[in-house]
């Protein structure tokens, strides 16, 4: 038996003008209040003296580093630290340097020294972590550390050694932050991949190269930068313990900022750690405690609003107080927009000679520019093998296929691993304790031989999704052969509501029979259900149909961004939904032991795939034009670091008879080779040519 579910779909257009024009905003909207508050409530929720934090801190750590896809244990490979030239102002030097932070990742950067120093004096130093402040010319990029060159010059003026280093976007090697926000590249939140964690990694080998020079006094090292800049002196920071004293500027700023009012949209992809952990922000300033931290921001910023600058600082206070170390956090607001202003700089030269200095002199000097942006240039031809510009292919790779199993056991335990993995590190964010899925019938039509019904369910607060079954009238469903749940894309759901035409306009309605008139609306469901012993049911998850939201494209993409920062994706999410319309479909009338089968296309049918690994008693996947891997998609948090689609398709087919349906008939030889391994017979995986275009 092949039953044919058309891929289903109905154009919102077509519904009355004004009733459903944007069905999902309201649901969306409320999601996003509902989650936000959940991570608000969360934050330190095990943490209630400085006891719990000391047995806590380091686990944090250890999930930030996993969040910006580094590994505590990161190789910290050779340097080579080249100083290509130096140019003199009165009263300090620069040496124009480069160093890689892992092999080929090379950071361009200015080290800044005081011209009057002592034999085998040591100076306190600064990582100086820029922003993007762009400086090109004729096409050359001559790095962010010209734009910030003003700060390097005060510290060195005044008794500090400054490191000032580019980032990857704006640098001298140009690379990209910007994968997510702009470029449609999600497959970085499936790599694990942020530039956050390059930017965390050149800061800290940064670190590495400053104690490595006998100018500097390795214990007393600073680390400090604004907007961007600010962000990576968090990351920094709260890394590495190290750093002695901080002031991160318009870096960083609540949750609620991010996800509810919307400031992710004026933030690139640099500014946040894949946050799978479901962190509130205010967990990494803590990591900071009990060092001395400076959070520093003006009160007219617009990308840092002050009530979300002040509720981190707030939050962070918490664990200063429990640790006794009140004194050393502080909280600077000066008046003015998004800017580097001189106010900002003065409490922040003021901090580092407080803290690394053990002084607090009247700062008299203001922060003033010296070059012009050749004289600080590192490179004359940018070396050819760099992989700077491209380091998001490479910087967090993903796991190596498993082999081929050699028995049970080995397989066994690669899907335990496997398993935990997902739900520890990519679906972390589906709810601990799901309410019970309770199913409320909303309509009842037939016509001629059809019987067409919809059900109500709440998959996820607040998202009431409806479930659509059809069947031949009259078929008793305790005698059906099977049910088969189409999970239906957006394009599936527009063909879903064109066939079913008229009579689909009224689905808010709770109809008995079908109006006269739209009788033959149903004719290709008689054909398709005459003499079948079996019924379809239809889902659409979160965002699709009748819960869709509006927004051109670019806002559906930052859309999509506020589930990352919330630790979920929209597919990660969907997958939840699919899980939850298979429990729904089992608690209609009929269907509690009906053999289940489940079908989607494209990036719904991966989606389809994983919810099958976490749903009982399927009988049978149909997956249309599945992607060979997540790189093509769907976008799930960190998954590519625990397996890719085909081992996903094996672990399938180890509970149900898997059939795909490609293009060519073809499809990654993983699946077929494990079956194969595994003795689940010949019935357990195939692969076809598609039924029909």
């Amino acid at each position: 038996m092949k039953p044919y579910a058309p891929c289903l779909l109905l154009p919102l257009a077509s519904f009355a003008s004004g009733v459903f024009a944007n069905p999902g905003d309201d649901a969306l909207k409320e999601y996003f209040e509902l989650e936000t508050t959940k991570i608000e409530a969360g934050f330190l929720a095990e943490v209630k003296n400085a006891a719990d934090w000391s047995a806590k801190k380091d686990i944090y750590r250890k999930q930030l580093f996993h969040m910006l896809g580094l590994d505590p244990n990161r190789p910290r490979t050779d340097l080579k630290a080249t100083i290509t030239g130096k140019v003199e102002e009165e009263g300090f030097m620069v040496e124009k340097l480069h160093y890689q932070s892992s092999p080929g990742l090379y950071v361009t950067g200015n080290l800044y020294l005081p011209a009057d120093r002592k034999p085998n004096q040591k100076f306190p130093a600064i990582l100086y972590v820029c922003g993007h402040g762009r400086v090109k010319k004729d096409g050359i990029s001559y790095g962010n550390k010209v734009h910030y060159h003003h700060h390097g010059s005060w510290f060195a003026r005044h008794g500090y050694v400054c490191l000032t280093i580019d980032t990857i976007q704006l640098g001298e090697i140009e690379g990209l932050h910007h994968g997510i926000y702009s470029k449609n590249m999600w497959w970085w939140a499936s790599r694990g991949y942020t530039p956050a964690g390059v930017e965390a990694w050149n800061g800290i080998r940064g670190i590495d190269y400053l104690q490595s020079r006998s100018e500097v006094d390795g214990e007393r090292i600073g680390v400090t930068g604004r907007s961007g800049g600010g962000a990576y002196s968090w990351w920094v920071a709260a890394l590495d313990e190290r750093v002695k004293a901080a002031v991160p500027v318009a870096g960083i700023t609540s949750m609620r900022n991010h996800v509810v009012d919307g400031c992710v949209e004026g933030h690139c992809d640099c500014m946040y750690q894949v946050n799978s952990q479901g962190w509130d922000f205010a967990l990494i300033s803590s990591l900071v405690a009990p060092r001395a931290l400076l959070i520093s921001n003006t009160d007219k910023d617009r990308i840092f609003p002050l009530d979300g600058v002040v509720e981190v600082h707030r939050k962070t206070k918490r664990v200063y107080d429990m640790l006794g170390a009140s004194s050393k956090l502080g909280l600077q607001i000066a008046e003015g927009p998004h800017k580097d202003t001189q106010d900002l700089r003065v409490h922040a030269f003021s901090w580092f000679n407080r803290f690394l200095k053990n002084e607090r002199p009247l700062i008299d000097k203001p922060a003033v520019k010296y070059f012009e942006p050749e004289e600080l240039k590192v490179f004359d031809k940018l070396p050819e093998n760099q992989i700077t510009s491209t380091i998001h292919e490479t910087f967090v790779p993903p796991i190596a296929p498993p082999a081929i199993p050699e028995n049970k056991k080995v397989w066994a335990t690669f899907r335990e691993n496997t398993i935990s993995g997902l739900k520890k590190n990519v679906f972390l964010a589906w709810p601990d304790k799901p309410h019970p899925v309770t199913v409320r019938k909303v309509i009842g039509m037939q016509s001629d031989d059809v019987a067409f019904s919809a059900y109500d369910f709440v998959s996820q607060e607040p998202w009431n999704l409806r479930l659509f079954v059809v069947h031949r009238k009259g078929l008793p469903r305790k005698d059906l052969d099977l049910v088969v749940l189409n999970v239906l894309d957006e394009k599936g759901w527009g063909e879903f509501a064109a066939t079913y035409g008229k009579p689909f306009s009224k689905v808010l309605g709770e109809l008995d029979e079908l109006p006269a008139h739209d009788a033959d609306a149903f004719a290709s469901e008689k054909r398709m259900f005459k003499n079948q012993e079996w019924a379809m049911a239809y889902v659409a998850p979160r965002g699709i149909g009748l819960t869709a939201w509006s927004g051109d494209a670019r806002k559906q993409n930052h859309i999509r961004r506020r589930f990352y920062l919330l630790g979920q994706t929209l597919d990660g999410m969907r997958v939840l939904d699919v899980i939850r319309s298979a429990e729904a479909l089992r608690k209609v009338d009929g269907f509690a032991k009906t053999p289940l089968w489940m079908q989607a296309h494209g990036h719904m049918a991966a989606n389809l795939l994983y919810a099958s690994l976490f749903t009982p008693k399927v009988t049978r996947l149909d997956l249309h034009d599945l992607s060979a891997s997540h790189m093509e998609g769907p976008a799930y948090l960190h998954v590519l670091r625990h397996l890719n689609l085909p081992q996903a398709v094996a672990l399938a087919a180890e509970r149900c008879r898997v059939v795909l349906y490609q293009p060519e008939g073809k499809y990654d030889p993983f699946p077929a080779k494990a079956v194969e391994a595994l003795g689940l017979g010949s019935k357990a995986y195939s692969v076809r040519k598609p039924v029909r275009d």
